[in-house]
């Protein structure tokens, strides 16, 4: 004999986000003469040969800001300085969910080494629109049109 059993929606919801813990990722946000700078991912991974606003997952242990830092040390061997959160929202990838942060960044040396990028570029709002743009960064694209209205 199968039994069935089910949870009142509030129980089961207090539950999930209980024992869930959603992903925390984080982008960095470079503006310099009107054009932002984004990092052509390499080909292989799940976002292989999208464009992005550099950043990554966030560790354990580490704050966004801690992750972002990080991030650009190990993807382009570069000092940063995190500025203000800009933007946030959600998105999934590979099933599971994550939540974004987007921060303004300056960079301390513009000598980039490109480690997990082909290349990189800087992009007005508007040629952006035309560039394969990962799936998390097209929300921040949203945001930064409504920030950074054109002139």
């Amino acid at each position: 004999m199968l039994l069935q059993w089910s949870l009142p929606a509030c129980i089961s919801s207090f539950l999930v986000s209980f024992f869930y813990k959603m992903l925390i990722s984080t982008a960095g946000i470079i503006l310099k003469d009107n054009k932002f700078l984004l990092a052509l991912r390499n080909p292989g991974t799940s976002i292989g040969e999208s464009w992005e606003f550099p950043g990554g997952k966030a560790e354990e242990s580490e704050t966004p800001r801690e992750a972002l830092t990080r991030e650009y040390k190990e993807e382009f061997n570069v000092e940063i300085k995190v500025g203000k959160r800009i933007c946030s929202g959600t998105f999934t990838n590979r099933d599971r969910e994550f939540e974004i942060f987007g921060y303004l960044v300056n960079l301390v040396s513009e000598e980039l080494t490109l480690r997990e990028h082909s290349r990189t570029g800087w992009f007005s709002l508007k040629e952006m629109t035309d560039l394969q743009m990962a799936g998390s960064d097209k929300q921040i694209v949203e945001t930064l049109k409504c920030l950074y209205p054109p002139e």
